[in-house]
């Protein structure tokens, strides 16, 4: 059998570009309906195993950004985030104190199945507060706040990965310091 003849197999009937595009319409119609502007007062806290956070914005908020997952983390003198990777970047920036990251990168091995390992030993990052921090995807990561300084830092995550996966591939590998979930 040809290619011109495979071409004509296959079923008919399905409406995939039609539903498509009254998706996009209800998309751009309930777009209008989110939040512009989140005032301070309806931003949620939450105490978490990654420690204590303000959320700015979420998939799961009634926002109209609906890209990016940002908050404020606070981390109480000699305390620390909870360990964690996720397969999307993110970007850290130091409102308020001083003290260090880890990052433990990814290493990629293709073999017969995708298979990732980790760094045995982790790189660290001093900081304090103006710096800004990149951790490349999936790369296993904490902060930690120097023993004198309270540390205030905003995060920021793309929701692009979760959307074309159906998955951040977040993973909790070690709770925070300051957390009521251990």
């Amino acid at each position: 059998m040809n290619e011109s003849e495979r071409f004509s197999l296959g079923k008919h009937g399905d409406d995939y570009y039609s539903r498509t595009l009254k998706d996009a319409e209800t998309f751009t119609e309930t777009k209008k309906l989110l939040q512009s502007l989140i005032p301070a007062e309806e931003q949620l806290w939450e105490n978490s195993p990654q420690g204590l956070l303000k959320h700015l914005t979420n998939d799961s908020m009634n926002s109209a950004e609906s890209a990016i997952n940002i908050y404020q983390q606070v981390i109480e003198p000699g305390g620390n985030s909870g360990k964690h990777r996720h397969l999307s970047e993110e970007i850290v920036f130091i409102l308020e104190g001083d003290g260090y990251d880890l990052h433990w990168d990814p290493i990629f091995a293709a073999d017969e199945k995708y298979d990732w390992d980790w760094q045995r030993e982790p790189k660290q990052f001093e900081w304090r507060a103006g710096d800004f921090v990149y951790i490349p995807p999936n790369a296993i990561h904490q902060h930690f706040a120097a023993v004198s300084s309270r540390v205030r830092l905003l995060s920021a995550t793309s929701q692009l990965v979760k959307v074309l996966m159906g998955t951040s591939g977040l993973q909790q590998i070690e709770n925070s310091s300051c957390s009521d979930e251990d």
